[in-house]
């Protein structure tokens, strides 16, 4: 029996890259899951490919998200995933709208399903997992923004979460997941390295060659069921090659 057998599980983001390899572990272990995400396309895929996996479609930064997934399943395991490619431009060349894109997406969507669970939309027991990144410790490259603040952010958001709900006593969990390394396989990966090598002037190749102990989308997926768990103590964890760690 998997560890998530009778367990409902939501993935805001989840048609494809990490997010999609989450979905995947989730069904591995036995969830019913429930993967969101804008594109309605990537959604057909994701179902014809992944038995028994149901789907909506809607954008998770709008306000009305939270009631339209919660009504379409209420989980016992909510993963926010979702996220925008981070710039690609030097800071002089970024306009504001560039520069705080991922402020606009991942960190909006994460507060506002985090504000949706404690305002009583999730039932106790029930777990929160941002996915942030590796960024949020490194700073990333002067290239991408406000990627970085933006991933430290939602490690904050889980953090302030976890103790508003121990305040009100919501018997909820929250807790951010950071991906160490960027990751080939996924769109924001493939970008970010092509962005990245191209900024240090050397090929993606070199640049890849230069990385260890890189985790893969299902590294990810397996440390996401394992937080799932609930035993886990905190809120912020990292995952790489080596595995799945509390962030120091």
């Amino acid at each position: 029996m998997g560890s998530l057998q009778g367990q409902k599980v939501v993935v805001v983001g989840g048609s494809r890259g990490v997010g999609r390899s989450i979905v995947e572990a989730a069904l591995g272990e036995g969830a019913t899951v429930l993967a969101v995400a804008r594109g309605t396309e990537a959604l057909k895929e994701l179902a014809w490919e992944a038995s028994g996996v149901k789907t909506l479609a809607a954008d998770a930064t709008q306000d009305t998200a939270p009631d339209a997934v919660f009504a379409a399943m209420q989980p016992d395991v909510l993963v926010v995933c979702a996220g925008a490619f981070a710039p690609s431009a030097s800071i002089q060349d970024q306009s504001w709208e560039d520069f705080s894109t991922n402020w606009e997406t991942d960190v909006k969507a994460s507060f506002l399903f985090c504000r949706a669970a404690l305002r009583g939309l999730m039932k106790p027991g029930s777990r929160v997992v941002l996915i942030s990144s590796g960024a949020a410790f490194s700073g990333g490259p002067p290239n991408s923004g406000g990627y970085s603040g933006a991933k430290r952010t939602q490690m904050f958001l889980a953090a302030h979460s976890q103790k508003e709900a121990d305040r009100l006593g919501l018997g909820l969990r929250f807790m951010a997941l950071a991906p160490m390394r960027i990751m080939t396989g996924t769109g924001v990966g493939q970008r970010g390295i092509s962005s990245i090598s191209a900024y240090l002037g050397i090929s993606p190749a070199d640049f890849l060659a230069s990385m260890t102990d890189v985790q893969t989308p299902a590294d990810v997926g397996r440390a996401v069921v394992a937080l799932a768990g609930g035993k886990a103590q905190g809120t912020a964890f990292t995952v790489s090659g080596s595995g799945l760690a509390a962030a120091a």
